[in-house]
């Protein structure tokens, strides 16, 4: 109805009606997430990372590194920027650490429910995707890392990349079962059969369910088992129909718990100032390392600033994050939560229409069609 209406994009109605629910007291989730509101955000998380991770051919990168590249410069210098001004604004070392990494992470989520509703394709579109489904990717890794080390000082960084590296092993093992067992499916059954598409999410959601108490990240594994496929399977890989219907209702419950969740936080003058910091310097950090960055990469600087624009959006990922830090350490957590949430809230909402008007600008999607009266005279006419 928001996209017919005024042209907006789909996902804008769901914060909206998530944030409205959320302010009401009516959504039932706790905070920080556990249970059912926990492992319905994770699943929905794993599930879009997993159709990212499939679409993400490893050969691009061999024909253009410089890709690669460009993808670590902007995540360093966004988690850069975001520390520096978050220290000037004299929080806590923990605590800027904690949103300098949720600030790395993109959506995904939101990017590819846009491109869905408008039908966008093109080097625009791709290199959108692709970024942010890198910038998660790293964003997943340090976080859960992360989430050992949260209440100790700056000096745990090699920690930190010990834990890094066993949380992105760990990870990688059962997404590479993930998708050995999907190959073998795949060769038994149709791909665009509903049997498919129920063992597909069968599968993700066992790797949800068994991922984190191994020491490893549910959606890091659903990424990297969707990245495995791709390069595995011997046919094209095809989303099917079946589990496209799934994965769209599960992507709505997931808006609709991330607004929900997010309009909780702190809107104090405080932490709403810091948040508004970080929106401004994360979105120019991305923008401006992506410009840098461009040459070689086989792209113009209008569409490289398109892309930019494309990763401004958090959701998901970022909630999970924040919940995550909130439960390992309620002190640090809550001093995390109280700016990251209106983050998360501010830039899935602005974010949704940047990606709409970057894609739309870009000449990679129509301009969403308004719904307009008929002129007076026509129902006249039809009945003469």
């Amino acid at each position: 109805m928001v996209q017919r209406l005024a042209g907006l994009p789909k996902v804008l109605g769901y914060a909206v009606v998530g944030a409205l629910a959320g302010a009401a007291g009516l959504a039932g989730a706790t905070w920080p997430l556990r249970g059912v509101g926990l492992f319905l955000l994770e699943l929905g998380i794993a599930v879009v990372l997993f159709e990212a991770g499939a679409r993400l051919p490893l050969r691009w990168f061999r024909h253009n590194p410089m890709v690669l590249l460009q993808s670590v410069a902007e995540s360093l210098l966004t988690f850069a920027a975001a520390y520096g001004v978050l220290r000037a604004l004299g929080l806590d070392a923990p605590v800027v650490r904690a949103l300098a990494i949720i600030a790395v992470a993109a959506s995904p989520a939101v990017l590819m429910r846009v491109v869905a509703d408008l039908r966008a394709g093109g080097p625009v579109t791709d290199r959108a995707i692709a970024l942010a489904t890198l910038n998660t990717l790293y964003a997943l890794t340090l976080g859960t890392a992360m989430l050992r080390t949260i209440d100790r000082g700056e000096g745990t960084l090699a920690a930190s990349l010990a834990y890094s590296l066993t949380v992105l092993g760990l990870s990688a093992l059962v997404g590479a079962v993930l998708a050995a067992v999907l190959t073998i499916a795949l060769r038994l059954l149709r791909p665009t059969s509903q049997d498919t598409a129920i063992v597909i999410l069968a599968l993700v959601a066992a790797a949800v369910a068994g991922t984190t108490p191994l020491g490893g990240s549910a959606p890091l594994a659903a990424l990297l088992g969707g990245l495995a496929l791709r390069q595995v399977h011997p046919r094209p890989w095809v989303w099917p129909r079946q589990l496209g219907t799934a994965a769209s209702m599960l992507s709505i419950v997931m808006f609709v718990l991330v607004s929900a969740m997010a309009v909780r936080g702190d809107w104090g003058a405080a932490s709403f100032g810091a948040a508004l910091a970080l929106i401004a310097v994360r979105a120019g950090a991305k923008v401006a390392s992506l410009l840098l960055t461009g040459f070689g990469t086989g792209m113009a600087p209008r569409q490289t600033l398109w892309v930019g624009a494309a990763l401004v959006p958090m959701s998901a990922v970022a909630l999970l994050l924040t919940s995550r830090f909130v439960s390992a350490s309620h002190g640090v957590g809550q001093q995390v939560a109280a700016i990251a949430l209106p983050v998360i809230l501010i830039t899935e909402l602005v974010g949704a229409v940047m990606v709409s008007v970057a894609l739309v600008r870009s000449g990679e999607a129509a301009q969403p069609e308004r719904r307009r009266e008929p002129p007076a005279g026509d129902g006249e006419e039809g009945k003469s």
